[in-house]
């Protein structure tokens, strides 16, 4: 029953937070005056004139992607060349070397496609410049890349004929400075009095009881920390992410960053009923993205409280920090891989093999359920697309969203964007399962082992990054191919739902009518939810029959691995 209680307590947080979040954005995007912009404006201003943008200037869906493109590429430069040349740039006290090629492309990649994969450990491996001006300026820039486009989006669904998708520059410098910047300050702040570290001094060094020198990593991680979780990045300032105690070190910094994986996201359901003036809309997407999480959460609470039987009774406390326990690990682990966050505050190496599966297809429908700032909400509007369509076929008529027609181009363009999932991670696992030098990756052997794999692409391909533990993320093939398959998760859906509200924001809106199939009941939620389970889950079922399916089988005979 407690928790329970916490559990709602959490929901209505988030609800709340997440409901008034959206009136501040929607004023923030509409480009009108507001709590900040007596304070930012002039900033604001200042980087246009700076860069020659006109912030009224409409861009179509092509210049909005190039534009896209265009920035996350200067990035991944930029992040590349600070990691490969940490060793001779300043904010280096511990001396930490450059990256090698291979791990610092990973990386690079990793953070400018907002999926923070670590394979990695922070304290030993990345100087204080490369945390703060490499991966820091990304985590706010590839989360703003996200935000932006989703606004992109919903102005292609709900924006007038041929007004355009608004201006890419003007919509990133936004959601930095008045979304991004003021609550980073504020969770940072909170990370601080909570006992997280932020400072530039290099590692203490202490002499234990036994005599010997101990060497306590520490940093500027409050700062990191805080726009790691409201940005959905996920990547940690230290190898163990959340789990560390100089990341994670009470209930209350857990209760904090808990809400802020998700507050945005949450915000983003409210925003797009605001902007399409029918506010029943987005609590229609909410209500779908809270049913699926609801039922992930109730599955891993369930199989972590009630334990492992082959090794007795009590909660499945293994690879768990015990001032969490079992519940409040399986709810950061539903949100973590819900959003495409990727922090954790417990191993999901060690979770039981049905929580497994739930957070694993969590990440292969897309990040849909909340999903990460900005790409949950274009990801399920991907499947607002297909539910629609489905709908039109079952009554036999023109399928219609917020009055424009779903026609032939948005669903060719929406199931190229789905089967960027499913390319991405069936056939990278499989060929990762069968070339030698990438099983050298694989810890353990049987079912878990493909579990391992499975995860892996599936966070890669997600955008999520979290892994299981004991996966050899470091090894060279490894760092490559999953480099390439956050590449392909990331703009494989970008591209196509641009594409879509470019196409879309070209017709005239239709009035509705009797015949009009209502997209904000109870049927609808319905739909779009079993459209999801369709067309996501149910497309890697065989794999997950030979994975954590069979594994919870087996421990229920008796056989672990």
């Amino acid at each position: 029953m407690p928790d329970l209680i916490g559990y709602i307590l959490y929901a209505f947080a988030l609800t709340g937070g997440g409901y008034l979040l959206a009136s501040h954005m929607t004023r923030v995007y509409a480009g009108e005056g507001n709590l900040l912009s007596r304070f930012l404006a002039p900033v604001e201003r200042g980087f246009y004139s700076l860069a020659g943008i006109r912030p009224g200037a409409s861009q179509g869906w092509r210049g909005y992607t190039i534009a896209v493109l265009t920035f996350n590429l200067a990035g991944f430069c930029l992040l590349y060349v600070i990691l490969r040349s940490q060793n001779l740039l300043p904010l280096n006290p511990d001396g930490i070397a450059a990256m090698s090629p291979d791990l610092a492309f990973n990386t690079a990649v990793s953070f400018v496609t907002n999926t923070n994969w670590q394979a990695y450990s922070g304290e030993a491996q990345l100087s204080y410049l490369a945390q703060m001006a490499g991966l820091t300026v990304q985590n706010f820039v590839s989360a703003a890349t996200g935000m932006a486009v989703a606004v992109a989006v919903i102005r292609g669904f709900t924006g007038p004929k041929n007004s355009g998708l608004g201006n890419f520059w003007c919509d990133m410098t936004r959601s930095v400075l008045y979304v991004l910047l003021p609550l980073s300050v504020i969770l940072g702040l909170i990370l601080i009095l909570q006992g997280v570290p932020q400072t530039l001094l290099g590692a203490a060094h202490v002499t234990t009881l036994e005599g010997a020198d101990q060497v306590i990593a520490r940093g500027p991680a409050a700062s990191q920390i805080a726009i790691k979780q409201l940005g959905t990045n996920g990547g940690g300032f230290f190898g163990v992410n959340s789990a560390h105690p100089f990341e994670n070190p009470t209930i209350v910094s857990n209760m904090f960053q808990t809400l802020a994986i998700l507050l945005i996201p949450v915000s983003f359901c409210f925003l797009f009923g605001r902007m399409a003036q029918d506010k029943r809309q987005g609590w229609a997407i909410f209500a779908a993205m809270a049913v699926m999480f609801a039922l992930g959460l109730a599955v891993i609470h369930f199989g972590e409280a009630g334990g492992n039987p082959l090794l007795g009774a009590g909660p499945n406390m293994e690879g768990k920090e015990t001032r969490f326990g079992a519940a409040l690990s399986a709810l950061w682990a539903e949100a973590t891989t819900a959003a495409s966050n990727g922090s954790v505050n417990a191993m999901h190496d060690s979770f039981m093999p049905l929580s497994g599966l739930v957070t694993m297809v969590n990440m292969q429908i897309g990040e849909v359920i909340f999903g990460g700032v900005g790409a949950g909400l274009y990801g399920m509007l991907l499947y607002v697309v297909l539910a629609v369509f489905l709908a039109g076929l079952m009554v036999g008529r023109s399928p219609e969203y917020l009055g424009r027609k779903i026609e032939g181009r948005e669903v060719t363009l929406a199931m190229l964007a789905f089967l960027s999932m499913p390319l991405g991670i069936l056939v990278g696992g499989a060929i990762s399962a069968t070339v030698p030098m990438a099983l050298q990756s694989v810890q353990d052997a049987g079912p878990h082992g493909l579990s391992e794999i499975l995860y892996s692409y599936s966070s890669a391909v997600g955008n999520n990054g979290s892994a299981f533990a004991g996966w050899g993320a470091a090894e060279p093939w490894q760092t490559t191919a999953l480099g390439l398959a956050m590449l392909l998760g990331r703009y494989a859906i970008i591209v196509p739902m641009l594409a879509i509200a470019g196409s879309l924001i070209d017709k005239q809106k239709s009035p509705s009518t009797a015949g009009t199939f209502p997209t904000h009941g109870p049927l609808f939620v319905t739909l779009l939810i079993v459209t999801v389970v369709i067309f996501g889950a149910l497309t890697f079922f065989p794999v997950l029959a030979l994975g954590p399916i069979a594994e919870h089988t087996a421990v229920i005979a008796g056989q672990g691995y």
